[in-house]
Protein backbone atom coordinates (compact mmCIF):
# COMPACT_ATOMS: atom_id res chain seq x y z
CA UNK A 1 0.00 0.00 0.00
CA UNK A 2 1.00 3.46 -1.39
CA UNK A 3 1.94 5.76 2.20
CA UNK A 4 0.05 8.76 0.53
CA UNK A 5 -2.33 11.49 1.86
CA UNK A 6 -5.69 11.01 -0.35
CA UNK A 7 -8.11 14.66 -0.15
CA UNK A 8 -11.42 13.32 1.51
CA UNK A 9 -14.39 15.64 2.34
CA UNK A 10 -17.67 13.93 4.87
CA UNK A 11 -20.70 15.58 5.03
CA UNK A 12 -21.36 18.65 6.39
CA UNK A 13 -25.16 18.81 7.74
CA UNK A 14 -24.36 22.73 8.66
CA UNK A 15 -21.93 25.57 8.92
CA UNK A 16 -21.42 28.87 10.59
CA UNK A 17 -18.65 31.38 11.39
CA UNK A 18 -18.68 32.89 14.40
CA UNK A 19 -15.64 34.74 14.20
CA UNK A 20 -13.99 36.73 11.57
CA UNK A 21 -10.04 38.55 11.82
CA UNK A 22 -7.95 40.41 10.30
CA UNK A 23 -6.40 37.49 8.32
CA UNK A 24 -8.04 34.27 9.35
CA UNK A 25 -11.50 33.00 10.89
CA UNK A 26 -13.29 30.54 12.80
CA UNK A 27 -15.69 28.05 11.43
CA UNK A 28 -18.08 25.84 13.47
CA UNK A 29 -18.97 22.66 11.30
CA UNK A 30 -20.66 19.75 12.02
CA UNK A 31 -19.87 17.17 10.56
CA UNK A 32 -21.59 13.30 9.84
CA UNK A 33 -19.26 10.48 11.56
CA UNK A 34 -18.57 7.29 10.11
CA UNK A 35 -21.03 5.98 12.36
CA UNK A 36 -23.97 8.56 11.36
CA UNK A 37 -23.41 10.98 14.34
CA UNK A 38 -23.34 14.45 13.52
CA UNK A 39 -19.97 16.10 15.81
CA UNK A 40 -19.63 20.01 16.02
CA UNK A 41 -15.45 21.05 14.72
CA UNK A 42 -14.26 24.06 15.55
CA UNK A 43 -11.11 25.30 13.01
CA UNK A 44 -9.43 28.13 11.85
CA UNK A 45 -9.56 29.38 8.61
CA UNK A 46 -6.24 30.35 7.29
CA UNK A 47 -5.57 31.34 3.66
CA UNK A 48 -1.99 29.13 3.62
CA UNK A 49 1.56 30.39 4.03
CA UNK A 50 4.98 29.97 2.09
CA UNK A 51 8.05 30.28 4.24
CA UNK A 52 11.91 30.17 2.80
CA UNK A 53 14.89 27.91 3.80
CA UNK A 54 17.34 29.72 2.35
CA UNK A 55 20.98 28.20 2.08
CA UNK A 56 24.50 30.22 1.50
CA UNK A 57 27.11 29.41 0.18
CA UNK A 58 28.90 28.29 3.26
CA UNK A 59 26.17 25.97 4.19
CA UNK A 60 24.68 28.37 6.86
CA UNK A 61 20.84 28.62 6.85
CA UNK A 62 19.26 32.33 7.16
CA UNK A 63 17.39 32.56 10.07
CA UNK A 64 14.83 35.35 11.99
CA UNK A 65 14.03 35.73 15.74
CA UNK A 66 10.75 37.25 16.36
CA UNK A 67 8.80 37.49 19.45
CA UNK A 68 5.66 35.18 18.93
CA UNK A 69 2.90 36.59 21.51
CA UNK A 70 0.37 33.39 21.78
CA UNK A 71 3.44 30.91 22.80
CA UNK A 72 5.18 34.04 24.84
CA UNK A 73 8.43 33.07 23.05
CA UNK A 74 10.66 34.83 20.74
CA UNK A 75 11.72 31.67 18.39
CA UNK A 76 13.88 31.51 15.37
CA UNK A 77 12.06 30.95 12.42
CA UNK A 78 12.99 31.13 8.43
CA UNK A 79 11.37 33.63 6.48
CA UNK A 80 7.42 32.86 5.77
CA UNK A 81 4.38 34.82 5.09
CA UNK A 82 1.03 34.72 4.76
CA UNK A 83 -0.76 34.41 0.96
CA UNK A 84 -2.68 37.37 1.44
CA UNK A 85 -4.34 37.66 -2.35
CA UNK A 86 -6.62 34.35 -3.28
CA UNK A 87 -4.70 32.39 -5.95
CA UNK A 88 -1.38 34.19 -5.24
CA UNK A 89 1.96 32.54 -7.14
CA UNK A 90 3.13 31.04 -3.86
CA UNK A 91 6.72 31.18 -5.63
CA UNK A 92 6.49 35.02 -5.91
CA UNK A 93 5.26 35.22 -2.19
CA UNK A 94 8.22 33.63 -1.05
CA UNK A 95 10.44 36.08 -2.96
CA UNK A 96 9.01 38.93 -1.38
CA UNK A 97 8.80 37.29 1.99
CA UNK A 98 12.82 36.91 1.65
CA UNK A 99 13.44 39.92 0.58
CA UNK A 100 11.07 41.73 2.78
CA UNK A 101 12.40 40.51 6.13
CA UNK A 102 15.89 39.43 4.88
CA UNK A 103 16.82 42.11 2.29
CA UNK A 104 18.19 39.01 0.24
CA UNK A 105 17.19 37.30 -3.42
CA UNK A 106 18.03 34.07 -4.39
CA UNK A 107 18.59 32.42 -8.22
CA UNK A 108 17.61 28.68 -7.64
CA UNK A 109 14.36 27.66 -5.82
CA UNK A 110 12.78 24.44 -5.40
CA UNK A 111 9.87 23.33 -2.97
CA UNK A 112 11.30 21.62 -0.16
CA UNK A 113 8.25 20.22 1.47
CA UNK A 114 4.50 20.84 1.90
CA UNK A 115 2.30 20.64 5.54
CA UNK A 116 -0.12 21.00 7.47
CA UNK A 117 1.23 22.45 10.87
CA UNK A 118 -1.89 22.14 12.62
CA UNK A 119 -4.55 19.72 11.01
CA UNK A 120 -6.39 19.13 13.73
CA UNK A 121 -7.78 22.98 14.76
CA UNK A 122 -6.68 24.66 11.23
CA UNK A 123 -6.72 24.39 7.61
CA UNK A 124 -3.46 26.15 6.99
CA UNK A 125 -1.42 24.68 4.56
CA UNK A 126 2.57 25.86 4.39
CA UNK A 127 4.89 25.84 1.29
CA UNK A 128 8.00 25.22 2.28
CA UNK A 129 10.95 26.25 -0.36
CA UNK A 130 14.62 25.59 -0.55
CA UNK A 131 16.45 28.71 -1.98
CA UNK A 132 20.00 28.96 -2.98
CA UNK A 133 22.72 31.31 -4.88
CA UNK A 134 21.78 34.09 -2.50
CA UNK A 135 22.93 37.81 -2.72
CA UNK A 136 21.55 41.11 -1.17
CA UNK A 137 19.08 43.25 -2.83
CA UNK A 138 20.65 46.46 -3.69
CA UNK A 139 18.60 49.62 -2.41
CA UNK A 140 16.80 50.75 0.74
CA UNK A 141 15.29 47.90 2.89
CA UNK A 142 11.45 46.76 3.20
CA UNK A 143 10.04 49.00 6.50
CA UNK A 144 9.01 46.56 9.19
CA UNK A 145 6.42 47.46 11.79
CA UNK A 146 4.93 45.68 14.89
CA UNK A 147 6.53 42.78 16.05
CA UNK A 148 8.83 42.62 12.42
CA UNK A 149 10.53 45.80 13.69
CA UNK A 150 12.17 43.77 16.82
CA UNK A 151 13.30 41.24 14.05
CA UNK A 152 16.89 39.77 14.54
CA UNK A 153 18.27 38.38 11.73
CA UNK A 154 21.23 35.71 11.52
CA UNK A 155 22.86 33.14 9.05
CA UNK A 156 23.56 29.88 11.16
CA UNK A 157 25.01 26.14 10.01
CA UNK A 158 22.47 23.90 8.86
CA UNK A 159 24.06 21.02 11.42
CA UNK A 160 23.24 23.52 14.41
CA UNK A 161 20.07 23.78 13.35
CA UNK A 162 19.51 20.31 13.26
CA UNK A 163 20.94 19.97 16.74
CA UNK A 164 18.68 22.57 18.32
CA UNK A 165 15.76 21.12 16.72
CA UNK A 166 16.42 17.63 17.95
CA UNK A 167 17.65 18.87 21.25
CA UNK A 168 14.16 20.87 21.67
CA UNK A 169 15.69 23.67 21.80
CA UNK A 170 14.26 25.16 18.41
CA UNK A 171 10.74 25.09 18.04
CA UNK A 172 9.47 26.58 14.80
CA UNK A 173 7.16 24.70 12.82
CA UNK A 174 8.57 25.79 9.84
CA UNK A 175 12.04 26.03 10.66
CA UNK A 176 11.69 22.04 12.38
CA UNK A 177 10.18 20.96 9.04
CA UNK A 178 12.52 22.75 6.80
CA UNK A 179 15.82 21.85 8.21
CA UNK A 180 15.15 17.82 8.85
CA UNK A 181 14.36 17.81 5.25
CA UNK A 182 16.71 19.78 3.59
CA UNK A 183 19.48 17.99 5.98
CA UNK A 184 17.23 14.50 4.51
CA UNK A 185 17.76 15.81 1.11
CA UNK A 186 21.37 16.51 1.06
CA UNK A 187 22.25 12.91 2.58
CA UNK A 188 19.63 11.12 -0.14
CA UNK A 189 19.17 12.03 -3.71
CA UNK A 190 20.11 15.50 -3.55
CA UNK A 191 18.78 18.93 -3.96
CA UNK A 192 18.49 18.58 -7.53
CA UNK A 193 16.11 15.44 -6.94
CA UNK A 194 13.44 18.35 -5.11
CA UNK A 195 10.56 19.09 -7.11
CA UNK A 196 10.73 22.48 -9.34
CA UNK A 197 9.60 25.69 -7.58
CA UNK A 198 6.20 25.93 -9.59
CA UNK A 199 5.57 22.39 -8.90
CA UNK A 200 1.37 22.30 -8.02
CA UNK A 201 0.23 22.53 -5.15
CA UNK A 202 -3.48 20.98 -4.87
CA UNK A 203 -3.79 22.23 -0.90
CA UNK A 204 -3.86 25.69 -2.28
CA UNK A 205 -4.01 25.97 -6.00
CA UNK A 206 -2.16 28.82 -7.80
CA UNK A 207 -1.86 30.97 -11.26
CA UNK A 208 1.27 30.10 -12.55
Amino acid sequence: MAIKDTPEEWQVTATAVPFTGNKTSVRTDDVVMPDGNVVRRDYQVHPGSVAVLALDENDRVLVIRQYRHPVRHRLWEIPAGLLDVPGENPLSAAQRELYEEAHVKAEEWHVLTDVYPTPGGCDEAVRIFFARDLSDVEGERFEVEEEEADMELARVPLRDLVRGVLAGELHNTCLAVGVLALSAALTGDGVEALRPADAPWPARPFVA
